[in-house]
């Protein structure tokens, strides 16, 4: 029987065609001008589990005159739903890099205007991140820098799946430099690759005495570009500052995580920015011109240019549909598609799943905030009342990405408060944007009882979770789910609701696809276990799961917390 060939196999033999070279032949490392063999080192045959980026916000900025760092600030606030855990800034002149970066929210991060002020410079890249599977280190926020080639820094969005494989080549003599790496970030290992295969880049405009690296700098960044998209497997939105080149932004070939291109005129001409989602455009004054493709490579360069590359071949755009579930904001348009507008379709379609059930409703009422265009859309498909009977704090995190199952817990109970002016008495359809460990859920249906409703049935705008998620959303476990190995009657039961309903993949799928025709799936694989990009095995998932940050599964007919 053919096997697919693993991952790491496939990394290896990827750095050995484009040199051409066999199982014994030889790579090339620089010493001062001289061109010297270097051996081929053997890669582990270890899939990567390690810690991943996970979800994150990206923006880089660029402008022609004027810091760029209140742009930054500004934009990153906009995109703080995708990480609160640490955020960083980094700033250039052309000349140097001006960086800071913590743990903490933006507003306490950069939290007075003498740090801004320092932060110089009129193009710059900012980034915020939630705390991975057991670490909030200060040292892994982003953005990560190397020196040489060129002087690099890089952030990140996304997961890769073979950072083993990345891992061990750079730490061998597979590398020129064999590389030390600081941290367990695959975004270190992504920034190394690319920094290295710049430097391979270089050395082959050395030996050709028609090239001139000094000008030919931004195509040894395209090139080094094509190099490494060959090399990365998973899920990967970048912005880079690269001195003497610029701003660089590129996006994985399947274009799973979102990256969006914005443009405003300035007195002198265009200025450019990059960002997660489109929302941090408006506050600074960008419009949106389009999404970053699948496989394409951008240089904004220093002095404003806007140079585009497809670096990789493009496949088939499979944006993550829990973008536009759970984790883009409703006012944000990715891939061309309105994420309000998709929830709103989720409404409409789940709509008719409730009415076939025949439950004796009397009001609707959305888990703030993610679900209310759904729940807003089955109130008016089923003309009934829509109620806001659950009250949220919000100076509350999101539960659903605390580092702990104990904090996540007492969380819920600071998060949200049921009004008994709205639910006493009343059959409630409660509806979620989604249903992952049931830890909140179960709270909310026992808080709703509690306020006085007579019956609390549930409705979820996705599917059941029953798989990881492997590119940049963090809930590694299986056994986390409050859907593994339970059937929906049963997860109805574990949850202490009257009645469950989900959405269905095809859905999903299907309001995808009216709202933006040209795309035919969408990556779905914490519902259909199907992954995307590929390689993804049985014991890439384990190790994940040994590595996971979730707490012991709630049992069949085990009751839920009380509140």
């Amino acid at each position: 029987m053919h096997r697919r060939k693993s991952g790491i196999h496939m990394a290896e033999c990827a750095v050995r065609r484009r040199f051409g070279c066999t199982n014994s032949s030889l790579l090339l490392s620089s010493v001062g001008s001289n061109v010297l063999p270097l051996a081929v080192g053997r890669v582990s045959v270890r899939q990567s589990a390690k810690r991943g980026t996970r979800m994150c916000g990206i923006i880089g900025v660029y402008k022609r005159h004027g810091e760029a760092n209140v742009e930054i600030y500004e934009g990153l606030l906009m995109l703080q739903h995708r990480g609160q855990d640490s955020a960083g800034m980094v700033t250039t002149d052309g000349y140097k890099f001006h960086e800071y970066k913590a743990n903490g929210l933006v507003k306490d991060v950069f939290d007075n205007q003498d740090l801004l002020n320092t932060l110089v410079g009129s193009s710059g890249i900012g980034h915020v991140r939630y705390p991975t599977a057991g670490t909030s280190s200060a040292q892994e926020a982003q953005p990560f820098f190397v020196n040489s080639p060129l002087g690099i820094y890089l952030i990140h969005n996304g997961n890769l799946t073979n950072t083993e494989t990345l891992r061990s080549m750079l730490e061998s003599s597979t590398s020129f430099f064999n590389r030390h790496l600081r941290t367990e970030s695959d975004s270190e290992v992504l920034l190394n690759i690319l920094a290295d295969e710049i430097h391979r880049a270089h050395q082959k405009c050395l030996l050709d005495a028609s090239c001139d690296p000094n000008r030919k700098k931004m195509d040894m960044v395209f090139e080094a570009g094509e190099a490494t998209m060959k090399l990365l497997e998973g899920a990967y939105s970048c912005i880079c500052l690269v001195k003497g080149v610029g701003m660089v932004a590129f996006r994985d070939p399947h274009g799973i995580r979102p990256l969006v291109l914005g443009r405003k005129q300035g007195p002198d001409g265009e200025e450019w920015c990059v960002a997660s989602e489109d929302c941090a455009f408006g506050p600074i004054g960008f419009e949106r011109v389009r999404d970053v493709r699948p496989g394409e490579m951008i240089v904004i360069t220093e002095d404003g240019t806007l140079v585009s590359r497809e670096c990789h071949p493009p496949k088939e755009l499979c944006p993550c549909v829990f973008e536009y579930i759970y984790l883009a904001r409703p006012d944000s348009i990715l891939n061309d598609i309105s994420v309000y507008n998709y929830q709103l379709g989720l409404g409409t379609r789940l709509a008719q799943k409730i009415m076939e059930q025949n439950w004796d409703i009397d009001l609707v009422c959305p888990v703030p905030d993610g679900s209310r265009p759904a729940a807003i859309q089955i109130s008016a498909e089923m003309q009934l009342p829509y109620r806001e009977g659950l009250v949220k704090n919000r100076y509350v995190g999101r539960t659903f990405i605390m580092p702990d199952q104990r904090m996540r817990e007492m969380s819920v109970r600071r998060k949200l408060n049921a009004m008994p002016a709205v639910f006493a008495g009343k059959n409630v359809l409660l509806v979620d944007d989604s249903i992952v460990r049931g830890t909140t859920m179960s709270q909310i249906v026992n808080m709703v009882r509690r306020a006085g409703a007579a019956k609390v049935y549930l409705a979820s705008a996705s599917p059941p979770v029953r798989n990881p998620n492997v590119y940049g959303v963090d809930m590694p476990s299986r056994k986390e789910f409050v859907a593994n190995g339970l059937t929906e009657d049963e997860i109805c039961d574990v949850l202490g609701a009257d009645g469950l309903i989900y959405q269905t993949v095809d859905d999903l799928v299907g309001v995808g696809r009216e709202l933006n025709p040209g795309i035919e799936r969408f990556e779905a694989s914490c519902f259909d276990n199907h992954y995307i990009a590929g390689n993804i095995t049985e014991d890439y998932i384990l190790a994940l799961e040994s590595k996971g940050r979730g707490s012991r599964p709630m049992k069949r007919g085990e009751r839920p917390i009380e509140v």
